[in-house]
């Protein structure tokens, strides 16, 4: 028996590590605060945060965001663990704790500093930020800006970019390693110009004239040489916001915009929006993108964040891959080369399909909950121990991940900044006829807070009906925005997109009409584009239609395009790439 033993111990881990989680799913499932500024939450208090950044910091992942009283730390992207943490002083009198902060690691140390106009906020710094372990590295930082960013080159020099401004550029300037403030003056280096660039064209369909686009979400990296200046636009509202980046020899330019642009993009699917990000490195050296997604349902400035995974091609091209980019995707593990991709292959098999449930509050109908929008969402009649909701897959199904995305309807007043010590609890049960259930998922006894929880399975489950009964909610009515049930069908991949075209008019270059035969057993296509036949690095997910009006085009530039068609149980080819001079 002894002898059988270490067997029977090296089964167990075996096993144990074949269970353990290899996705997430944006977006992200993070403690999010709620807004602190009373005056944005008229319509309701509502979680928010956006403008993220990343850092890897003596082998943690570092993430702040704005106004969330403090950040998170993680060892591999998926457990984060919040630091509870007020870096402004009390005389500063302010709602904006940490707006669009800036993070920066110098050698054994982190600094950190949000946004000010002013010129008496502290700098901070930490050998140890995994605990509330802060010090001034000095009290007023004279370079104070809006949406900074910080930057330590190889050589020891630091640099801050800044701006946020429908009127004015975004600005760099050198920091003094020693005594932390500015040398020399500012130096103007970006201004947008969306008279060429089209994504860069204010609105949700960069169609709105009676405002400027604005320039915000400096961001700074560096690659075999090449300084890289990132910026969001036009607008954190709307679904097309996005990340462009200018290419540069020397931190503080001369700078040219990169051909592949906007790198970061993400105008459709259920989370939309990927701009005023930042760029960063996993433990083994791939490079990903975090960036802020657009909720706008009670307040334009209601967001989330998402992580992407990005890189550089053989010829420098930053990208930022999104396609897929609200489904299960892979968690860091491995090196990897060439066009980075993460999806895991697993398909959204609920879209539109049949919904039960329990009771319904005004005009939050049920099929909101499986819409694939974010924006939109199903509320219950009240937050009671009881409320349920149920989604028919249309067929048996293999199911793998879960994803649960909590709306907030009418959440108490009180809620305003950082709850500490709430959570949600609920249970969810599978069935293949609808009569016999058995319990998926228990998160009866469930203590933290988790407000797009997702749920990968052990091992993947048949099964046709899902239910999700509350046990408890945070505040509030029990309220879905998303009940994502991911897989994979037993049916036929979508055929091949026919005639599908591209037009785009003389009188108006910076759009394209897209417009092809519907697929009959498809659910939603995925239209790719960019600069060449090989650097296809944008996409846009369609659901529901045969045609989109894409308003996201270089002035100037050819471009190439080509679809593809998916469902519940797959991708189809994708069609030959097309050439739109």
């Amino acid at each position: 028996m002894n002898r059988l033993l270490p067997a029977i111990l090296v089964l167990f881990a075996m096993e144990h590590a074949i269970a353990q989680q290899q996705t997430f799913c944006n977006p992200i499932n993070i403690d999010y605060g709620y807004t602190p500024i009373p005056n944005f939450s008229e319509q309701g208090r509502h979680r928010a945060t956006a403008d993220p950044v990343i850092t890897l910091f003596k082998d943690e992942y570092y993430l702040f965001s704005t106004n969330q009283w403090g950040y998170w730390h993680s060892s591999d992207m998926l457990h984060w663990t919040f630091v509870p943490r007020k870096f402004l002083k009390p005389y500063h009198h302010v709602y904006d704790e940490l707006c669009a902060p800036a993070v920066c690691a110098m050698g054994d140390t982190l600094l950190v500093i949000g946004s000010t106009y002013t010129r008496d906020f502290p700098l901070w710094m930490s050998k140890n930020p995994t605990k509330d372990d802060w010090k001034e590295a000095v009290d007023s930082f004279k370079a104070g800006a809006w949406d900074p960013a910080l930057f330590a080159d190889d050589d020891g020099r630091l640099y801050i970019y800044f701006g946020s401004s429908n009127t004015y550029p975004t600005y760099g300037q050198e920091i003094d390693r020693k005594t932390f403030q500015p040398i020399g003056e500012r130096k103007e280096l970006l201004q947008l110009h969306p008279d060429i660039h089209g994504w860069e064209r204010f609105g949700e369909n960069g169609d709105n004239t009676f405002l400027s686009p604005f320039i915000e979400g400096s961001e700074m990296d560096k690659h075999n040489g090449k300084y890289y200046l990132q910026y969001g636009a036009p607008g954190t509202e709307f679904s097309g916001y996005g990340d462009g980046v200018y290419v540069g020899d020397h931190p503080l330019g001369p700078f040219t915009y990169q051909s592949h642009n906007p790198f970061s993009y993400k105008p459709g699917g259920f989370a939309r929006g990927a701009g005023h990000g930042a760029s960063f490195q996993d433990k083994s050296g791939n490079w990903w993108h975090v960036s802020t997604i657009v909720v706008n349902t009670k307040n334009n400035f209601e967001r989330r964040i998402g992580i992407w995974p990005a890189g550089f091609d053989g010829d420098g091209i930053l990208y930022c891959n999104t396609a897929f980019g609200d489904y299960p995707l892979y968690l860091p593990g491995k090196a990897l080369n060439g066009y980075h991709s993460s999806f895991a292959g697993w398909m959204l098999l609920n879209y539109n399909k049949p919904v039960m449930v329990s009771s319904t509050l005004g005009g939050y109908t049920a099929n909101n909950a499986v819409d694939e929008s974010i924006k939109t969402y199903w509320s219950a009649a009240s937050g009671d121990k009881g409320e349920w909701l149920q989604t028919d897959l249309g067929a048996t199904s293999t199911v793998k991940a879960i994803q649960v995305n909590y709306a907030d309807q009418d959440v108490d007043s009180s809620y305003l900044g950082k709850i500490p010590g709430i959570y949600h609890q609920y249970i969810i049960y599978s069935s293949e006829d609808g009569k016999k259930w058995k319990v998926l998922v228990d998160k009866s006894q469930n203590k933290t807070d988790v407000p797009h929880d997702y749920i990968e399975l052990e091992k993947p489950v048949e099964a046709r009906y899902l239910k999700m009964e509350n046990i408890h909610m945070p505040t509030g009515k029990f309220a879905i925005s998303g009940l994502r049930v991911f897989g994979n069908g037993h049916g036929a991949v979508p055929d091949t997109v026919k005639h599908f075209i591209g037009l785009r008019g003389d009188s108006e270059r910076r759009n394209i009409w897209f417009k092809w035969q519907t697929v009959n057993n498809a659910t939603g296509y995925n239209i790719y584009f960019g600069e060449a036949p090989g650097k296809l690095y944008n996409s846009v997910m369609v659901y529901g239609n045969n045609e989109y009006y894409l308003h996201a085009l270089e002035k100037d530039r050819v471009y190439y395009y080509q679809i593809e068609a998916f469902n519940e149980d797959g991708v189809s080819p994708r069609t030959e790439v097309q050439r739109a001079e």
